[in-house]
């Protein structure tokens, strides 16, 4: 096998490493991704340094609302954290590499841990709205069907073309997730696994059923793309998704849901996500 280069071929990330590097001190090895209304983690750093990703050279922009669409650079507890506020998803249009583009320079930023959030829908009949799950592995419903970030022209860089995915959300990571939450008292724990969708549409009952057939517990629209480009690069993963819905797959109950719930429901039970 080739041996990998000492920077990556697409000049791009390049261009937009140097961009921050220059204006910014902090060099993160903790990385933080938010999902739909749980951005608020970021606005608590300390010495905070926000960059609106349109002013970064390549850098995707959100479109969706409850994503701020700002690279936040600051200390929690004295370590150093870079934050997404705001992420990318294929249903904006964008190729499933484009959610790889940060990740990818938080790997040449020098993190070498990235935790995930997202809002997802409660599959798993024992959930409720509010709970948390911890994210023991996924189902890349897209990847499967060549929806994948890290397709294409292999840049030996980022890590091996085949990427093992084996413990992608890492067990000393979620074992820490859970200890901590029995040390703050919260009891609305959960442990499963999350499939992704391209979106934007929810799940048809007839989909709910056949994920439910295979062992999924929350559905989404996000997340694994970040994780597996992660995965790639050597970066230990850990992910937690907030049920601001539940699914009910069956004819008979109405299941209304929309993303304007989905926000405000993250809102309101996401500052729980910040302790």
């Amino acid at each position: 096998m080739e041996n990998p280069s000492k920077e990556p071929a697409d000049n791009r990330y390049v261009e937009a490493f140097n961009w921050i590097t220059a204006r910014t001190s902090l060099r993160p090895k903790i990385g933080v991704v938010c999902g739909s209304g749980l951005g608020k983690f970021a606005d608590t750093l300390d010495e905070a340094q926000a960059f609106e990703y349109k002013n970064i050279p390549h850098f995707p922009l959100s479109t969706v609302p409850g994503h701020k669409g700002r690279l936040v650079f600051g200390k929690i507890r004295g370590k150093e954290v870079v934050c997404m506020q705001g992420r990318f998803h294929l249903y904006e249009g964008y190729p499933a590499n484009a959610c790889a583009f940060p990740i990818r320079l938080f790997k040449l930023l020098g993190v070498e841990k990235l935790a995930l959030t997202n809002a997802a829908g409660g599959l798993n009949p024992y959930y409720k709205m509010g709970d948390f799950m911890i994210v023991k592995d996924h189902i890349n419903l897209p990847g499967l069907v060549g929806l994948h970030p890290t397709l294409g022209e292999t840049d030996l860089f980022w890590g091996p073309r085949f990427t093992n995915m084996f413990n992608c959300y890492d067990a000393e990571l979620r074992k820490s997730a859970k200890e901590i939450a029995t040390e703050i008292g919260e009891d609305r724990i959960q442990e499963g696994v999350y499939q992704c969708i391209t979106g934007p549409s929810y799940e048809t009952v007839a989909e709910m059923k056949m994920a439910q057939s295979y062992g999924v517990d929350a559905l989404g629209m996000s997340t694994v793309y970040e994780v597996t480009a992660a995965r790639q690069c050597g970066l230990k993963c850990m992910a937690i998704s907030l049920i601001t819905n539940e699914c009910k797959p069956n004819y008979e109950e109405v299941n209304e849901v929309s993303h304007e719930e989905v926000v405000e429901i993250a809102d309101k039970e996401g500052s729980k996500m910040i302790n």
